[in-house]
């Protein structure tokens, strides 16, 4: 029998369903249970912990709040934190087979490396080239030419020069101190943007804004941005043997782990890593495992998982002007 510590603080996992899910976001949802507003023991309980930040990859974990505030906090993140992107497009020269809708469309989706606390938001009826408070300009002029010295070869990589445009050929432009700014450009340098042929030409002028992802998915800082609870996985007696690899099988790699038993001689199973944890019920597969393991999430635990760079070739259907 559970406790009702147990009930409003864990998620459990059974053979057949999910239990304990009722909404803890308001008091007495859970009879016996003090659930009313306390700052101070909030304050007490409330933390965030950085778990990996390498490289476009952050992990973190937000403890101590309601799964409505988490999911809160998960669509901030995409849609109310600001970033720099192509706004406008200034096409000169476009005589590559790619429209130039679908090219101001690709550029706009384009991560751009720039600190947007620097900047302000562009107001209404500016033109295009804004100021330098405001906006960034980035120059694109690549011309296909074909590469005399390559012989007896179909590689367009040898028999061509610039036939594939890149974010790397994207030129930044400051504009009065922004050359104080440091090195502004796309985030990444190998996006392909088009490919040509000898004779074709683009030559367009891009026009970074700051904006959020509410009213366009390129300003979204974050390509993905998931949480999930915390697993727990509670051993409910001694699993040794042949049956501790069968239960190490069930779940994740890494989940489960193998101790030699000085005393019997075998392999006894542990949990090493439940935060791997995939939530799979392989286990209840299992007659002789099934009651031997309690799974469960901790309600108020919640592991967020992220790239903090959109991709550049997000499904949106609104371009650049």
């Amino acid at each position: 029998m559970e406790s009702i510590d147990e009930i409003r603080e864990r998620v459990t996992i059974t053979e057949f369903g999910v239990t304990n899910v009722h909404s803890s976001d308001f008091p007495g949802n859970y009879e016996g249970y003090d659930d009313a507003w306390d700052q101070k023991k909030f304050e007490k309980k409330f933390k965030v912990e950085i778990i990996k930040l390498q490289g476009d990859e952050l992990e973190f974990d937000m403890i101590g709040v309601d799964a409505a505030i988490a999911n809160a906090f998960r669509r901030i993140l995409l849609a109310e934190v600001p970033s720099m992107a192509v706004e406008k497009v200034h096409v000169y020269n476009n005589t590559s087979i790619i429209q130039d809708e679908v090219l101001a469309h690709r550029l706009g989706l384009v991560p751009i490396r720039a600190d947007p606390r620097l900047f302000e938001y562009k107001q209404p009826g500016q033109d295009d080239e804004g100021t330098e408070q405001d906006t960034l300009e980035l120059h694109l002029k690549v011309r296909c030419t074909k590469n005399v010295k390559a012989q007896d070869t179909t590689d367009p990589n040898q028999m061509y020069v610039n036939h594939k445009v890149l974010t790397k050929q994207m030129e930044w432009i400051p504009k009065g101190n922004q050359v104080n700014l440091g090195n502004i450009g796309p985030v990444h340098d190998d996006i392909l943007l088009a490919k040509l042929r000898p004779g074709q030409e683009i030559d367009v002028r891009m026009f970074c804004v700051k904006g959020i992802g509410k009213d366009h998915a390129k300003f979204s800082p974050v390509a993905t941005a998931t949480y999930r609870l915390l697993p727990e996985i509670k051993l409910l007696r001694e699993i040794e043997g042949e049956s501790a690899e069968r239960l190490q099988k069930c779940f994740s790699p890494g989940v489960i782990g193998l101790l030699h038993n000085k005393h019997t001689g075998s392999k006894q199973a542990y949990v090493a890593d439940a935060r791997r944890d995939t939530c799979s019920r392989e286990v209840f597969r299992h007659d002789d495992l099934k009651n031997a393991v309690k799974l469960t999430r901790v309600r108020d635990h919640f592991i967020y998982d992220m790239s903090m760079w959109k991709s550049p070739y997000y499904d949106s259907s609104c371009p650049p002007d």
